[in-house]
């Protein structure tokens, strides 16, 4: 009889990992999710049509109550940037962002890919920046064309009364870029609360009462209530896009160039910060 030798034990394959998500492919997939909501093109087209409306009925209405103004407003237009962004136009825009910003998150928990996500991708804390770095990235885009479109458009109305004010103005600049940023600083806003609150209806509630409702609680007539009321966004916007010097002696506590600028860099930043922080200690 013969014997064979017996060969080596089969070797059993192992399970592959598969590698990490690369940043760039977190920042793909969130860029798809937010292109594929058909409410998408139509909520950024129609919100740049109306605050760019809104800025030309503004300076239209200035163009034609010029002739009767005093002459010290004529000479000196205070109106001009207001026209260019006003505030009905901007408090719409506002709303829309930190809505936009929510959900950018909130979407995916009311319809349960949000356990998907984290299954593929385990580091929920990238997930949540890739999140951050597209809602960024798209609303300065659309907060850059609105700014630019509403401010060309009012100061060529206005020029027709030499009422208008030059891009060359340090003003100007000021406004245009605050203008700009808004809508990101609000964005991100709403899509840190949604990682927090993870409601939609919540969400946008809390949102725009902390944007356009609070404000209003507080005076600035008195030191303490006005130092709150500094601290809020739109505050800090109205202020950079406002032609007037710093503060006086008028009986009202403003808030500074200054610190205008450091409210909108605090706010985003802190809405962020505290989405990581609770994203990773938290079941989805």
């Amino acid at each position: 009889m013969t014997v064979t030798a017996a060969g080596p034990p089969p070797v059993s394959a192992r399970p592959v990992a598969d590698p990490p998500a690369r940043f760039r492919d977190l920042l793909a997939a969130e860029w798809i999710k937010m292109r594929s909501l058909r409410s998408t093109p139509w909520t950024l087209g129609l919100v740049t049509l109306f605050v760019i409306a809104a800025a030309t009925v503004e300076a239209w209405d200035s163009y034609t109550d010029f002739p009767g103004m005093n002459p010290e407003t004529q000479r000196e237009p205070m109106f001009a940037l207001s026209d260019a962004f006003p505030l009905t136009g901007y408090w719409t825009l506002t709303l829309v962002a930190v809505s936009a910003g929510a959900i950018a998150v909130v979407s995916e928990y009311s319809t349960g890919l949000i356990r998907t996500t984290a299954v593929a991708v385990p580091a929920r804390g990238s997930v949540v920046l890739a999140k951050a770095a597209v809602v960024t990235v798209v609303w300065t885009v659309v907060g850059t064309v609105i700014a630019a479109g509403s401010f060309a458009v009012s100061q060529a109305i206005l020029s027709g009364r030499d009422a208008s004010v030059s891009i060359t103005d340090p003003v100007a600049v000021r406004a245009l870029v605050a203008s700009a940023l808004l809508p990101p600083v609000c964005a991100l806003i709403g899509l840190g609360l949604g990682v927090l609150i993870r409601h939609s209806a919540t969400t946008m509630v809390t949102g725009i009462f902390a944007l356009l409702v609070l404000p209003s609680f507080f005076s600035i007539t008195m030191r303490w209530s006005a130092e709150i009321n500094h601290a809020m966004v739109l505050t800090a916007w109205e202020r950079l896009i406002a032609m007037w010097a710093e503060p006086s002696g008028d009986g009202f506590y403003r808030p500074t160039v200054t610190e205008s600028w450091i409210v909108y860099a605090a706010w985003p930043l802190v809405a962020v910060v505290a989405a990581l922080l609770v994203v990773r200690h938290r079941d989805v």
